[in-house]
């Protein structure tokens, strides 16, 4: 048996969850609480919890916030977020904190369902879309070898001694539309999408 706690502030979505786990198999739904505080305040009477359900955007505290106490009130349960939010910083705040799924809120019933079930076996879950984001956030990032050009360097130098596009242009001798493509090339280079990321990397030596 699976034991199940659900946190979630709408109320109507909440007791939807609950009532859908409570006619699942194998599933016991010991607590759905409108709020962290709701959960232990309903937690009190509870001995064992074996997966967590909860959104982030609650009263009080957030769902990420609740992870280190729910922890440390039942050590052995893994802690699952279902939320609308995808940015990259709440998800990584999420996992950093314990949590060990990560599920978008339109997922299918049925597909929660079976997240509950290898979350309980050992594993980890994501939504498709936060596992890519996950998986690209670790991925290797392109890097560029390619050295910058002698007229690319005096560009940059044009760059630091704050010259625009016209006056670097005047200076070297090309054209304006010459300038624009050196500049696309440094920045491609160097991995930077402006000309101040340049000019910190010049000063900083690291050109």
């Amino acid at each position: 048996m699976i034991h199940l706690a659900l946190i979630e502030d709408d109320e109507v979505v909440r007791r939807y969850l609950a009532a859908f786990f409570a006619g699942s198999d194998g599933i016991q739904c010991s607590i759905a609480a409108g709020s962290v505080d709701d959960f232990f305040d309903k937690a009190q009477q509870i001995e064992q919890l074996d997966i967590v359900l909860t959104d982030i955007g609650l009263p009080g505290q957030s769902g990420i916030e609740g992870i280190p106490g729910i922890k440390r009130k039942f050590p052995d349960a893994s802690i699952v977020i279902l939320s609308v939010y995808m940015d990259n910083d709440r998800i990584f705040q999420a996992l950093c904190a314990g949590a060990v799924g990560y599920l978008q809120k339109d997922t299918a019933l049925e597909e929660i369902l079976n997240c509950i079930h290898t979350i309980y076996k050992g594993g980890s879950v994501m939504s498709p879309t936060i596992a890519r984001k996950v998986v690209d956030y670790f991925a290797p990032k392109r890097t560029y070898n390619e050295p910058l050009t002698a007229k690319e360097q005096q560009v940059i130098a044009a760059m630091v001694d704050g010259l625009s596009y016209k006056m670097i242009a005047a200076r070297l001798g090309i054209t304006l539309e010459t300038v624009r493509q050196h500049i696309k090339n440094i920045y491609r280079k160097l991995q930077v999408n402006s000309k101040s990321e340049v000019i910190v990397k010049s000063l900083k030596g690291e050109i």
